[in-house]
């Protein structure tokens, strides 16, 4: 299987808290870091430290989006807080549609949020890469 994934996360996200979210939601759809064959999400996280962190240390390509690219994706929960604070009302669900290069129908996780010990977020969708 070939699985593209949408991260989103709080400022300051320790890669620890992301790759746990990962870990669970791949474990929730049946699918391992192998089945991963790209990474995406919005582009105002091209810096941050825990996310690139994740990404790097798994050797994964990652595309970042803009919000008006990530907004024009239909996506089956949009967040008013997401859009309040991102310009956008989805990250990880629309990132994982667009690196996958597919519609609704190839998300096999819609999110998957976790709260770390730290108290912040991340979240993970993942959706299965068009043929």
């Amino acid at each position: 299987m070939k699985i593209a994934l949408g991260l989103g996360c709080d400022r300051g996200t320790p890669a620890a808290t992301i790759a746990q979210c990962i870990n669970e939601a791949l474990a929730a759809c049946g699918a391992t870091l192998s089945d991963v064959w790209a990474v995406a999400s919005i582009d105002l996280k091209v810096n941050e430290s825990g996310l690139l962190h994740v990404i790097e240390e798994n050797g994964w390509p990652c595309l970042f989006y803009s919000a008006t690219a990530l907004a024009a994706v239909d996506v089956p929960n949009p967040s008013k807080t997401v859009l309040k604070y991102t310009g956008t009302p989805s990250v990880s669900e629309a990132a994982a549609l667009l690196a996958a290069n597919a519609d609704q129908s190839h998300l096999i996780l819609e999110k998957h949020k976790l709260r770390g010990p730290d108290g912040r977020n991340a979240t993970v969708s993942i959706a299965r890469i068009a043929p």
